[in-house]
């Protein structure tokens, strides 16, 4: 592999992928930004501030089959 290449692989290869959601505050923002209605370091200052949701997204049976449950709690 030549230096400063990086090999890229298809996101169907993975078995689970993790990422963050975005949120509505988080739409809005960005929307605010691309209508110019404010600017990169405004984004980035409403941005720092939310909350970070993470998602799993169990992409194949081996995934899948790697879960166990462990117990559930009436609430």
């Amino acid at each position: 592999m030549e230096k400063g290449f990086i090999q890229r692989r298809s996101e169907s290869s993975y078995d689970l992928v993790l990422g963050g959601i975005a949120n509505d505050k988080v739409f809005n923002t960005v929307e605010l930004y691309l209508d110019h209605l404010i600017d990169e370091e405004e984004a980035i200052k409403r941005l720092r501030f939310e909350k970070p949701n993470l998602q799993y997204c169990f992409r194949t049976e081996k995934a899948l089959s790697a879960l166990h449950f462990d117990r559930s709690e009436e609430v």
